[in-house]
């Protein structure tokens, strides 16, 4: 794992530092009531409690095979989200066979160790349980007998939760990932982009959405993704051992929850499938936040979220890719595939087979506010458009600016002709330093009919400037983010005190 930069700017650091070129510091961007733990909301409540570090995956290993499974203990959960006092059950497999314990932590700040110890379970018989049969559309879905199955307290914080199995056998591990959602309200809800790090699962063997038995990139439909299995390690773009049964969490979205947790903010979390099953849960919130790769939406997902900005709920789209590809979940909602593009025909680069669904409204920028398009992939400096907007406000930055390395892998580019639209930050995409590849990106921002707004980062890597928390491995694809950048944490910081009414 990487050790923690230098260029990490915790709140601490941020008070005895004030960054050159005219950035002020994060703690001087602070107002007092986001900077002090005043223990009158549950996150800083939460965060005062004794954290650890043994959340973190200490002894992995994946079967050359397969490239992604890790057979000696692996598991999933059979919910994405739970709520309290509802249960939730784990279904682990293990071979050979071991008895294994499963250790639950809620992941967050914790005085910079990055997770919390809430329940040890175990240890439990272990047993070998059978693959599933590829059925129609080549899904692979685990009918697994459960090892145990957990009410979930009512004194649990909502929040991002792993399961950590260990095998006694050699001692290895894996996660089980979820979800512990309330129903209060509260000033931000955090979106977990579950659906996404399901689509990009291979488990077992080249079995994501985007494997059609030929291609191991295929963009067409008639392909099922099923929550009833594993998550194997991540894919693409970095070795992340952390990303063994965890998804895409780690990678994308952790050090923005670091970071929030970090500083006391009142926020709660819901996966995917609660935004499409929940609208009225939306509207708890001052504002909801997409983070990271939240590419897989279904139309419910989308006209819910839209119908809470027509409410007056704000949205930052602090991700890339964002509501990409449109899907159908099964009758079950543990199972979904991919029928089409919340784009244009042509819009984007035609991956394989993308042409033989469905582009048509609405387009993801009409809500949004940019969308994929050209190149799709990519990367590119963070370059200041329109410094007098209040979302640079105690930044120091003018027009033509940068903060290096900050777009990427995926952006969001084609403004809608939304009237109120501004484009905030925007420049030439490349395939790597000096390299054009054709693509504009567009950071964009637009106001919806209540005096809200909605924000739209146009990068997958947004968080990769507000912290680098323990396990963090940085991206390097195209170009490079560079770490915590003040600027970034104070444009982010403007956008939630803005969401808030604080701004």
């Amino acid at each position: 794992m990487n050790k923690p930069s230098t260029r990490f700017l915790s709140r601490r650091q941020a008070m005895q530092t004030v960054v050159s070129a005219g950035v002020i510091s994060l703690a001087q961007a602070m107002p007092a009531n986001a900077v002090t733990a005043s223990a009158q909301n549950r996150i800083q409540r939460e965060n005062s409690l004794p954290g650890t570090k043994d959340w973190m995956l200490t002894n992995t290993r994946v079967e050359p095979a397969s490239r992604y499974r890790c057979p000696w203990i692996e598991g999933y959960c059979s919910r994405t989200s739970v709520r309290r006092g509802e249960s939730i059950s784990f279904h682990v497999s293990t071979n050979p066979v071991s008895r294994f314990s499963i250790d639950i932590f809620r992941l967050g700040y914790y005085g910079g160790n990055g997770g919390r110890l809430i329940k040890a379970l175990g240890s439990f018989d272990g047993r070998t349980q059978t693959d599933p049969p590829t059925g129609t559309k080549r899904l692979r879905s685990c009918d697994w007998q459960a090892a145990t199955t957990l009410r979930i307290p009512r004194d649990w914080t909502s929040g991002v939760y792993v399961a950590k199995l260990t095998a006694e056998r050699e001692g290895l591990q894996s996660y089980a990932i979820f979800i512990v959602r309330d129903d209060r309200k509260a000033d931000f809800i955090f979106q977990c982009s579950d659906s996404t790090w399901q689509a990009y699962n291979r488990w077992p063997s080249q079995f994501s959405l985007y494997d059609d038995g030929k291609s191991q990139w295929y963009w067409g439909g008639k392909v099922q993704v099923s929550f009833n299995r594993p998550y194997g390690k991540y894919c693409q773009i970095m070795d992340q051992p952390l990303s063994l049964g965890s998804g895409e969490f780690f990678l994308w979205e952790f050090p923005m929850v670091f970071w929030l947790e970090e500083h006391g903010l009142d926020v709660t979390y819901i996966s995917n499938l609660d935004t499409h099953t929940d609208p009225r849960g939306l509207l708890r919130a001052k504002g909801m936040l997409s983070v990271g790769h939240d590419e897989y939406w279904s139309i419910e997902m989308f006209r819910n979220v839209q119908a809470a900005i027509n409410a007056g709920v704000n949205v930052g789209f602090f991700s890339g890719n964002a509501v990409c590809g449109r899907i159908l979940f099964d009758p079950s909602q543990r199972a979904f595939e991919r029928v089409g593009v919340y784009g244009p025909p042509g819009g984007t680069r035609e991956f394989e087979s993308m042409s033989s669904i469905a582009h048509e409204r609405p387009y993801a920028n009409e809500l949004v506010g940019a969308h994929s398009t050209g190149s799709v992939t990519g990367g590119a400096d963070w370059i200041c458009a329109k410094a007098d907007h209040w979302i640079y406000e105690g930044t120091g930055m003018k027009n033509g600016d940068r903060i290096p390395g900050v777009i990427g892998w995926e952006w969001h580019g084609d403004p809608a002709p939304i009237p109120s639209l501004k484009i905030v930050a925007t420049g030439p995409t490349e395939d790597s330093p000096g390299h054009p590849n054709g693509g504009i990106y567009t950071a964009t921002i637009y106001q919806g009919p209540k005096d809200n707004f909605v924000f739209n980062a146009a990068t997958c890597w947004w968080a990769d400037g507000l912290s680098q928390p323990p396990g963090y491995i940085r991206p390097k694809v195209y170009t490079e983010p560079k770490g915590p950048d003040s600027r970034i944490q104070r444009i982010t910081l403007n956008i939630l005190e803005k969401m808030r009414g604080r701004g």
